[in-house]
This record gives structure tokens, sequence and C-alpha cells, in this order.
């Protein structure tokens, strides 16, 4: 008997890893777009703050209080204007 290939079974095992592997990562890619469509929602519902500061711990550094800034301004909490003033204020501190 000569074989060619991984025969049935082999085959079958390999088209039950890849199906696998392939409906895992269509879960996870699933799970992250509800999970960013609820933070979407839930912001968009939540009232928006008339002039947010952020909170300045003692020895917090100055990248992560940048970044903060700029997550609000992804979200539409703060306006252009506000995140450049917010953020000059932090430059210049």
């Amino acid at each position: 008997m000569n074989r060619r290939g991984p025969g049935l079974i082999g085959a079958a095992a390999r088209t039950a890893v890849v199906a696998g592997t392939a409906s895992a990562v269509s879960g996870r890619v699933q799970q992250r777009q509800q999970a960013r469509f609820a933070e979407q929602e839930a912001a968009r519902q939540e009232p928006a703050p008339a002039a947010p500061q952020p909170a300045a711990a003692p020895g917090e550094d100055l990248i992560g209080q940048l970044e903060r800034l700029a997550a609000l301004k992804r979200q539409g909490i703060l306006t252009e204007a506000e995140f450049e003033a917010q953020k000059a204020r932090l430059l210049a501190g």
C-alpha cells in the first residue's frame, strides 16, 4: 500500500484543528467588538463634564497624563481647544 498524504484520520484531525482555531479567533474578535460597542454606548449615555481636569496624583508621570487627555479627546469628552489648553498646562508645569 502506497500512501500519499496523512490519510483520512489525519486530514479530519487537521480540519478539526483549523476549524477550532478559526472559531476561537472569530469568537475573540466578536467579544472585542461587543466590548468596544458597549464602551461607546456607555460614553454616549454619560453626561460630559463641563471642564474635565485630569487627576494629578503626586509623582504621576507626564506621559500618562497626556495619554489620558488624548483618550478623553478621542472619546469626544474634550474638544480640540480644551485638549490643547490642558496639554499646554501640563507641559508648562
